[in-house]
């Protein structure tokens, strides 16, 4: 097997089946003569939940349709998607995932058959995060195209994420007047008591370690997640002078 199949299947454990498993195929080809070979030892699926390896396929899956949602697969989108994976998780592995996801982006992806299985398998922590890994890398070039942003949010949809939380994330980098309070899912006028409970919730809900069963990695990316949050609520505390 090729060394990226490898690296693509050794972190590999829930989604050895379904859609997923399904696109994998594809991109592993020759993994039936690697394993009687005995280059690639059979995990069998993991139980304990998210792994970095499932975290890591499923982000370049829902990558690819976004990236195509537009109808056009740009050699600049495909530098933003591998600088963007090299600032978060390192040359070494974005090396290897970037190979497979170049032969994910050949493929028709069933997208909502795919968000299903990951709202299966993936607790919400992990889910947010994807979410907003995927407005990272739709805004990565600095514009908000409308066909990315509708695309992400019928995979927030299908993924079970509720609809103020998708407004809260995308807010994080669509940026509008009443970007703060959509942030922390309350109305502007809001009292200082409901704007302090309401900063209390989405601390707790995008505290970095609330991923920390992702790896380092994760964690360090969720830290921008949560300063958002914290950015909102001090922007929302100066506009009503309260402390």
């Amino acid at each position: 097997m090729s060394k990226y199949a490898k690296w693509v299947m050794g972190g590999l454990g829930w989604a050895l089946g379904g859609p997923i498993g399904g696109i994998l195929g594809f991109v592993m080809g020759s993994a039936f003569e690697s394993m009687n070979s005995g280059e690639y030892e059979y995990r069998p699926p993991r139980q304990q939940g998210t792994q970095p390896g499932d975290f890591r396929i499923s982000l370049l899956i829902l990558s690819a349709a976004v990236m195509k949602a537009d109808g056009k697969q740009l050699k600049s989108e495909l530098n933003y998607i591998r600088s963007f994976f090299i600032q978060n998780f390192g040359e070494i592995t974005t090396r290897h995932y970037m190979q497979a996801f170049r032969d994910i982006l050949k493929q028709e992806i069933p997208l909502q058959d795919v968000c299903l299985q990951i709202k299966s398998n993936m607790d919400l922590h992990s889910r947010l995060q994807l979410l907003h890994f995927l407005f990272g890398i739709a805004l990565a070039d600095g514009h908000a195209h409308t066909t990315e942003i509708k695309i992400i949010e019928k995979i927030s949809d299908w993924l079970g994420i509720n609809q103020y939380d998708f407004i809260s994330i995308k807010n994080m980098f669509v940026k509008d007047t009443e970007s703060a309070w959509k942030i922390l899912e309350i109305p502007p006028d809001s009292s200082e008591e409901v704007v302090k409970r309401a900063y209390r919730t989405m601390a707790l809900k995008y505290h970095p370690d609330r991923v920390s069963h992702l790896g380092e990695e994760f964690q360090q990316a969720a830290k921008e997640k949560f300063q958002e949050v914290n950015d909102a609520y001090n922007f929302i505390k100066k506009k009503k002078g309260f402390s």
